[in-house]
């Protein structure tokens, strides 16, 4: 049982959500927007914050006159970090697909640690927020002087819901170059610029770290006593959310959470050894961390921004005629080839194009779900991914990708859950471990055809160098 009714605010890369639970943990309210990039005044991408803020105070007026709240978790997008100073805002948010000049990427690439000390990979534009600080230190040398503060994007809205300034492990554990998984501590480059010196105070992702502030309450209607969460990392909630579930729970599984980015996390068996460097580097591998500082083997795509250039792959009205589809796309070979995001994911230096083109749009929503499994599958090929697979987030409900991921596995459970909602049932499992899961886990039926050779002609024409 939660402690009352629950909010939780998850602000993702492309949308932000907010939902309103029960204190059994059934969703009662939930509203979205779309996130908006907007060119700072100081001449890089930057973050909605204000308008993100907006709206997150009008949805919270509308919740707050539904009765009584007891406690808000904030989630968040990785690779984002605000700086605060004298209480507000020191500058703006960047927004990680900025891309900072030549000469001051190759300036920072010197100085950065080695993959195999903090499983971080060298990521184009902002990815490594590492890049963020130094980019805004070049633009703002003082930007860090007197009580300035560091806080990962999550902790950033617990910071303005309740005015007190943490940080978290899961945030700085993701691509960040911040933080020496296997030492503990901050890395040697965040120690050498001064940066860990102004990482907020780490705390849980579960902790109540205040309430909500005299100014949020008078502005919303909700309580002062509304007790705020740390908070954490989107795809680590996605984690909780699948260790919630008996069929992932205790044992070794892999969970594919999807939405902007498809990132495959394994989780590893207790007495699992892991090693930073097995990881391929270069093919988008990284070694994330777990809200208890667990080493999670990962790997990634930028899936959701690929299938929007790829024609989507459809809405659930239209799952039927792409599967009916995949027959005639597999006798005319038509096939997307990675890829379609450049610089990200396992095959980062290629340009995507069509083998061959699609004749109908049924046809170009069963090839985008196909590629995507396709690229699925390499990434948990990349991670070793082992026994059960648990595929969440917004794409889960799309029948040619879950499917054709079951078809290209057979030794390998597939499951999908019920609903779109796993990162905020994840965010609320903070509160109450013990917490069931709403809807159970529906095991994906495999396809009524044979894609190994499709599979391995396309292998062979994606592994081939441009």
């Amino acid at each position: 049982m939660l402690p009352g009714r629950v909010i939780v605010l998850d602000v993702g890369k492309t949308l932000a959500k907010l939902s309103l639970w029960d204190a059994q943990g059934r969703l009662l309210e939930q509203r979205a927007r779309p996130n908006y990039r907007s060119l700072a005044a100081a001449g890089y991408r930057a973050l909605d914050t204000e308008g993100i803020e907006a709206w997150v105070a009008d949805v919270l007026v509308e919740f707050a006159k539904l009765g009584p709240v007891a406690a808000i978790v904030p989630v968040g997008h990785g690779a984002a970090a605000a700086v605060i100073r004298d209480g507000r805002l020191a500058c703006a948010v960047p927004d990680y697909e900025d891309k900072p000049p030549p000469a001051m990427r190759a300036r920072y690439d010197q100085d950065r640690d080695a993959f195999a000390l903090t499983g971080s990979p060298a990521l184009p534009c902002g990815l490594n927020l590492g890049v963020q600080l130094h980019w805004l230190e070049s633009q703002w040398p003082d930007l860090l002087s007197g009580d300035a503060l560091i806080l990962p994007w999550p902790q950033f809205w617990a910071w303005k819901l309740s005015g007190v300034a943490v940080s978290e492990i899961s945030s700085f554990g993701c691509h960040s170059d911040l933080w020496m998984p296997l030492a503990g501590r901050p890395s040697m480059l965040a120690q050498q610029r001064g940066w860990a010196a102004r990482f907020a105070p780490l705390r849980h992702a579960r902790d109540v770290i205040g309430t909500l502030s005299a100014q949020w309450s008078a502005r919303t209607g909700l309580s002062s006593d509304v007790q705020i969460l740390c908070g954490l990392h989107d795809s680590n909630a996605a984690l909780l959310a699948a260790r919630g579930h008996a069929e992932i729970a205790g044992h070794e599984a892999t969970v594919v959470s999807t939405g902007t980015w498809f990132v495959a996390m394994r989780l590893p068996a207790t007495a699992a050894k892991l090693e930073i460097a097995s990881l391929p580097e270069r093919r988008d591998c990284l070694m994330n961390l777990d809200v208890d500082a667990g080493l999670v083997p990962s790997a990634r795509f930028m899936g959701g921004r690929e299938l929007e250039v790829l024609g989507g792959i459809g809405e659930t009205d239209q799952q039927a005629a792409a599967l009916d589809a995949i027959p005639s796309l597999l006798a005319r070979d038509v096939m997307a080839l990675p890829n379609w995001a450049p610089g990200v994911g396992p095959y980062p230096a290629h340009r995507g194009r069509w083998l061959v083109e699609p004749a109908s749009a049924s046809e170009r929503c069963a090839a985008a779900g196909l590629y995507a499994a396709l690229m699925t599958d390499v990434l948990l090929e990349l991670i070793d991914a082992r026994e059960c697979l648990l595929i969440e987030g917004r794409f889960a409900q799309c029948d040619v990708y879950v499917r054709a991921l079951a078809t290209m596995r057979p030794d390998c459970p597939v499951y999908v859950g019920g609903a779109h909602d796993g990162v905020a049932y994840g965010a609320l499992r903070l509160l109450a471990a013990s917490l069931q899961p709403v809807m159970s886990l529906q095991k994906a039926v495999p396809l009524p055809v044979d894609l190994s050779a499709y599979k391995t002609r396309w292998r062979a024409s994606a592994e081939r160098p441009q």
